[in-house]
């Protein structure tokens, strides 16, 4: 049902007023044929086709009438009245019946527009009958038929109109949705970056800063009865120093390790072992098995922060003496083992990660292995050393690879 006309566009708005202009030009025209043909109540007939005219085109300037269907209808009462005292006085006021026609089905509700529009078509033929003082058929058909095309005019641009309306909100709603997935992809991006940023920071920095700390504490110790090996400490702990201040450059301008430049992933990680057992009391040994094959940087990115990180936590809890570190290329596979005898953990019972204890180390490296569609397994138990294994595809698959390029 139609409850509400519809708001006016610059084409509705001239259409309106093309509407507006014809009634006045009909009214002018009964108007004008009363005082030409000199009829008795040609006075009566300018009267009231003036009064007719005036309602006519104040009434939608009325903002009462433009926004309440009630007042609308009221106008439209008023107008129909003058019309018939001039129907009464003139048969050319018949022809005023058409503009009416769209006038009631454009302000009126469906229903009540139908039965103005009827009750307008009856009164035009009676009034014109009664002129003429005869009835045909023929006075039937143009009140009528003008009733039907006015119906139908009307009825499709309703249907048009609401059409229109249902695209308009669809569009809205998508754009809606665009904005919402769009805010949805950044945030997602922000978490992504977070997430990068808080692992490069603790297999970097934070673990760089550890080794400082543990390198100064072993200082600390040797002083004042062994200065050599005091001095032996800070020059590692100042080359720790120099080591992360290079890699925190690279990795906030996201380039490769510097570990990686110039230099292989197996090659990496042999330095690595060299410089961990120079610095701690560790002896690390590096062991390559498989033929090995170029891995996208982000896959050598990733075994390395992990071996950086697995070696860290065996410096720092586990009180080992010996770590044996292993990458394996087999076949469509390729494979990071850190292996050490200290004390072991229960991998069940780790302590939550803390800001203050840390405890970040084991879920930035499963995170860095999952982002890449790997795996990461920890066997552990208390007194027999603890096993780390890194598995990572040669190939990524479709669903990885836009994470493994953050």
């Amino acid at each position: 049902m139609n409850t509400a006309a519809p708001a006016l566009t610059p084409a509705t708005r001239a259409l309106a007023w093309c509407l507006h202009l014809l009634v006045i030009g009909l009214l002018v025209l009964a108007a004008g044929r009363a005082v030409a043909d000199d009829q008795p109540d040609a006075e009566l007939v300018v009267v009231a086709a003036a009064v007719c005219g005036l309602m006519s085109a104040v009434g939608p300037l009325l903002p009462r009438i433009r926004l309440s269907r009630r007042a609308a209808g009221w106008w439209l009462a008023a107008v129909g009245a003058v019309w018939l005292v001039l129907l009464a006085l003139s048969p050319d006021a018949v022809w005023v019946a058409f503009p009416l026609y769209f006038l009631q089905l454009h302000l009126l509700p469906r229903r009540a527009g139908l039965g103005a529009v009827a009750a307008t078509a009856v009164a035009a033929i009676t009034g014109f009958a009664a002129h003429t003082g005869s009835f045909s058929l023929a006075m039937v058909i143009g009140p009528a038929l003008g009733a039907a095309v006015a119906v139908a005019v009307v009825w499709g641009y309703q249907a048009l109109y609401r059409e229109s309306e249902q695209r308009r909100r669809l569009i809205e709603e998508l754009t809606a949705t665009r904005a919402d997935l769009a805010a949805a992809q950044h945030t997602a991006g922000v978490l992504a970056e977070r997430e990068r940023l808080a692992r490069e920071i603790h297999d970097t920095i934070a673990q760089g800063l550890s080794s400082i700390q543990l390198l100064l504490r072993a200082a600390e110790r040797a002083l004042p009865g062994r200065p050599d090996d005091a001095a032996r400490h800070v020059d590692a702990a100042r080359q720790a120093a120099v080591d992360n201040i290079a890699e925190a450059r690279r990795f906030v301008a996201a380039l490769t390790p510097p570990t990686l430049e110039g230099a292989t992933l197996a090659g990496a990680l042999e330095r690595l072992c060299t410089t961990t057992s120079t610095r701690h009391r560790l002896t690390a040994h590096f062991h390559l098995t498989g033929d090995p094959t170029p891995l996208a940087t982000a896959h050598e990115v990733a075994l390395l922060r992990i071996a950086q990180s697995a070696l860290a936590n065996t410096v720092r809890h586990a009180e080992a003496t010996s770590a044996e570190v292993t990458l394996s290329y087999l076949g469509d596979h390729v494979a990071l083992d850190v292996v050490d005898d200290g004390r072991g953990f229960d991998p069940a019972r780790l302590p939550a990660p803390d800001p203050e204890s840390g405890g970040f180390g084991l879920a930035a490296m499963r995170a860095r292995a999952q982002a890449l569609g790997g795996t990461l397994t920890v066997e552990s138990a208390p007194g027999h050393g603890t096993t780390l294994a890194a598995q990572l595809p040669l190939t990524p698959s479709a669903e990885t690879e836009p994470e493994a390029r953050q």
